[in-house]
């Protein structure tokens, strides 16, 4: 790695942070390091061995492995005292001086615990119609539920195991407690007063904090991992059966959720006095569904997906600062690919990124297309003006950058590859991006933007998606469209991210 500060000469170019590297494998002068580093290890133990064969001889000489902290051992030899008996018995060796100390064994991780929770039981029948009991179909899903994760290889605990026992609330969360549960799930079936109802879906609720507790920006990890636990469980069960999706519902009453200290959330998998799903619900094939998508959806609230959210064009005052607001209340972080004009213009919201924890890149100084991608030059110019502002204003010495437009487009497709080629050299990794919420359209709706999003996404394991802070409509769907993909762990880019790149 090396660092070459700015230098200036007339119809020259030299960018400010230039650091190279090769992530293909190690440098040829690395691997020279390890093979010395082996041949020195090899001697080392050669003369250990010589050292304990003629100890008698050489008592009052000992060798030790060090480390220079250059990542090479070297071989020292220390004078000791001798003993003042030949016959004296041998003094404890020090650990670091030739003792052979045996490696702790590295235990395997625990397996995810799932804790399941068939509601009702014993006498409490819960909602029942005609000849189907609720607590029944609460058993039947979560039995077949609980058998499906532990073929996935999670542990699950059931709060009750059959239809006889009745447990309270407070007993079910002392059960989820004493189990040390990573989640639990309380299962259940809805209705509606009248006997029969057209009343239908399935919807699932989550504990969240009261805004008197948690105030306007504070970040509560147990309302968000509840909250995107019940995303995922919900999406799930509808998904797979079709049923109608009634959403996700916040309550700060129902005790198993409110008092469990694990993410939580109890879903409503059918209306029992809807005669069209009792019949579903009592199913065996359905069931089968229900429990397979569920329980998908368990798995990446445990092995999630990756996205990356990221921003174009700010940051301005106003929606960036909102942007912000959310990023935080939801605890995630995210990268800003800014405008240089626009960071000397808004100086606090730049810092806010950068103090908040989220990545800043470069997206240009101007948002010119035609005079950024007039030429080579053109375009390293208008980067080192975007880059010195970043520089003066956050003190970030930026590596990762986005092209207006994209790194190919019909505005560069005369440069673009010297372009690419000059700023790899110079170590600088642009991304652009595999989904979209396509917000710097005329037609951006937010119900518009979300769909555009999920359309793109394409379920892909790693996703780059593109937006525009400095778009109100994108500031009026970003919590829906983090809730909207719940299956994905959302990451702020760094160097060492692997490139989407056109």
């Amino acid at each position: 790695m090396y660092e070459q500060r700015t230098v200036r000469r007339s119809g020259e170019i030299k960018l400010v942070r230039m650091s190279q590297y090769d992530g293909r494998g190690p440098r040829f002068d690395q691997i020279g390091k390890k093979r010395k580093s082996k041949l020195m290890r090899l001697l080392s133990v050669f003369c250990m061995v010589i050292l304990t064969t003629t100890a008698g001889v050489f008592s009052g000489v000992r060798f030790v492995l060090a480390d220079d902290n250059t990542g090479a051992d070297i071989m020292k030899i220390e004078r000791v005292q001798l003993s003042d008996s030949i016959n004296a018995e041998p003094e404890e060796p020090d650990a670091e001086v030739g003792e052979i100390v045996p490696l702790a064994e590295e235990q395997e991780p625990r397996a995810p615990l799932v804790v399941l929770d068939p509601g009702h039981g014993g006498e409490d029948e819960g909602c029942s119609r005609e000849d189907v009991m609720e607590k029944t179909v609460n058993l039947q899903i979560a039995i077949k539920l609980a058998e499906k994760l532990r073929n996935m290889g999670y542990e699950v605990v059931l709060t009750r195991e059959d239809d006889d026992t009745e447990v309270t609330l407070k007993q079910r969360v002392e059960i989820a407690e004493a189990a040390g549960g990573d989640i639990f799930i309380s299962i259940h079936q809805n209705a509606c007063d009248e006997k029969e109802s057209s009343a239908s879906g399935i919807e699932t609720w989550f504990y969240g904090c009261p805004e008197k507790v948690k105030g306007e920006n504070w970040f509560c990890t147990c309302c968000n991992d509840s909250r995107r636990l019940a995303a995922l469980v919900q999406n799930g069960a509808v998904s797979s059966t079709a049923a109608s999706d009634r959403g996700l519902q916040e309550s700060q009453e129902l005790y198993v959720i409110r008092e469990t200290s694990m993410p939580s959330c109890l879903v409503e998998t059918s209306f029992l006095s809807n005669r069209k799903e009792r019949e579903a619900i009592s199913d065996e094939e359905y069931q089968d569904k229900l429990i397979s998508g569920i329980a998908k959806n368990i798995d990446y609230y445990f092995n999630p997906k990756t996205m990356y959210l990221t921003f174009d064009d700010g940051p301005s005052k106003e929606n960036t600062a909102a942007v912000l607001d959310i990023l935080m209340k939801r605890g995630i972080k995210a990268t800003f690919f800014v405008v240089g004009e626009n960071v000397l213009k808004n100086p606090d919201i730049a810092r806010r990124i950068v103090d908040e924890g989220h990545t800043i890149g470069i997206h240009c100084n101007e948002h010119d297309y035609n005079k950024i991608y007039a030429s080579v030059d053109s375009f390293l110019e208008d980067f080192q003006a975007a880059y010195d502002a970043v520089y003066e204003v956050t003190g970030v010495e930026v590596q990762l950058f986005r092209f207006p437009g994209g790194s190919i487009n019909s505005y560069n497709k005369d440069v673009y590859e010297e372009i690419i080629e000059k700023m790899t050299e110079r170590g600088f990794v642009y991304f652009d991006w595999n989904g979209s919420l396509e917000d710097a359209a005329k037609k951006n709706d937010p119900e518009v933007l979300l769909r555009n999003a999920r359309e793109s996404t394409l379920g892909r394991k790693k996703v780059v998606m593109l937006a525009h802070d400095i778009k109100y409509n994108t500031v009026l769907c970003l919590e829906d469209l983090i809730d909207q993909f719940p299956e994905y762990k959302m990451e702020p880019l760094t160097p060492e991210v692997a490139p989407i790149q056109f």
